[in-house]
């Protein structure tokens, strides 16, 4: 059973950046296809992009272009590169991931998931 672990989040400026960092307790992780998601306060949690074990990938649409996911499979960890973040992209930001052949974008899909991190940005 794979464990989660999210790091990188903290307090930013509007327009600025952080890097998620994801590390997975299992060496076979790169079988995994894994997922950010984000949940801000009194909200659902919703997907903002996946990375297949082959290194496909996808994004919400809100995010393409200043959102970069990435995988290292030697380090058991998926990144997300955040730029030119905006006030409204505060929340609780959570790495997940599943055993499938495709990129999931429900939460109720995936059985592993991490903590959590706090993003929070100030306008």
């Amino acid at each position: 059973q794979v464990q989660l672990v999210e790091s990188g989040g903290g307090l930013v400026q509007a327009g600025g950046s952080l890097r998620l960092s994801c590390a997975a307790s299992e060496h076979t992780f790169s079988r995994y296809t894994a997922a950010w998601f984000r949940q801000g306060p009194g909200q659902e949690r919703e997907f903002v992009a996946g990375i297949h074990w082959s290194g496909g990938t996808s994004y919400t649409d809100s995010v393409r272009g200043r959102f970069t996911i990435s995988r290292d499979n030697a380090k058991s960890t998926v990144y997300l590169q955040m730029n030119s973040l905006k006030p409204e992209e505060t929340a609780v930001y959570y790495c997940a991931a599943e055993t499938t052949y495709t990129i999931l974008r429900s939460s109720t899909q995936y059985t592993f998931w991490g903590q959590g991190t706090q993003v929070t940005v100030s306008s």
